[in-house]
């Protein structure tokens, strides 16, 4: 082992490990968080976690950050296609800096943005009121947590995509307009094909942020729209039982590597050739 990479390794097990080994024994363990003494091996913060309210705060997270995901790829499947089919590489680039000039601004201010937008005397409803009509209520429902969710991951999607787009052969393309294909048939043999890998990294990206947030969740939902994200900031920072947060913490990492598995084995078979093109 290099000496040069004994930093790294000191990183890792003070940011990453030990706090990760905390969490586990924070997860497995019961007693007065503030009293180490009492605490003693137990499970009963998963058996607490299977009771209906949280599994229902579960399944509305799962449901919640799955649409935002698929809206995301509706929405920004289309855009990476145009912006990778654009011949010059400085228009791509601009173009492709357009999505990235928000992410250099604070998350929580962009999601901050949205209550002026959306909220009883926003801009939407100030102009609603100035044509006569009454104001809506667009703040504080799932609908303003999926558009928060997709405003601020869209990028997650657009630029995974692109990337696989703008490398793709295009000699591919030609020999499929050689042979007669029309654009419909090359788009569903070829080129979506070829971009799975891509489509499978920005649903990873998208859905790990969508459904372990919960700043979003705050304040576009209010108290109307609670994700399991909020449930866990609850229970470290205002009920103070950080077993319980940390077998959430474990319950939710655990399906997050799930899905990551699965996404990457279907971009690892399509990139092996075991997918291949239909």
């Amino acid at each position: 082992m290099r000496k040069a990479s004994y930093p790294y390794i000191l990183w890792m097990l003070i940011f990453i490990l030990i706090p990760l080994f905390l969490v586990v024994y924070f997860a497995f363990t019961t007693g007065d968080s503030s009293n180490y003494e009492t605490f003693r091996f137990s499970l009963d913060n998963f058996r607490r976690f299977l009771s209906p309210i949280y599994i229902d705060v579960l399944g509305r997270s799962l449901m919640l950050s799955l649409i935002s995901t698929v809206i995301c790829f509706i929405l920004g499947y289309p855009i990476a296609y145009i912006i990778a089919n654009k011949r010059k590489a400085k228009t791509r680039n601009n173009m492709i800096l357009l999505f990235v000039i928000p992410m250099w601004m604070n998350f929580l201010l962009r999601t901050y943005a949205w209550l002026t937008i959306l909220g009883k005397n926003g801009i939407i409803n100030s102009f609603l009121n100035f044509l006569g009509f009454e104001s809506m209520e667009l703040l504080y429902n799932s609908g303003s947590v999926i558009l928060g969710m997709v405003y601020n991951f869209l990028p997650f999607m657009v630029l995974p995509i692109y990337s696989v787009l703008v490398k793709m052969d295009k000699k591919l393309v030609e020999a499929a307009e050689d042979l007669g294909a029309d654009r419909k048939t090359i788009f569903r043999r070829v080129i979506f094909p070829l971009s799975l890998p891509g489509v499978m990294t920005g649903f990873t990206m998208v859905f790990t942020p969508a459904v372990s947030t919960f700043i979003i969740s705050n304040l576009l939902g209010g108290n109307k729209t609670t994700l399991i994200g909020n449930v866990i900031e609850q229970q470290f920072i205002y009920t103070g039982d950080w077993h319980f947060g940390s077998s959430m913490s474990i319950i939710l990492m655990a399906i997050i590597l799930i899905v990551m598995a699965l996404t990457n084995k279907g971009g690892g078979d399509l990139e092996g050739g075991r997918g291949g093109l239909w």
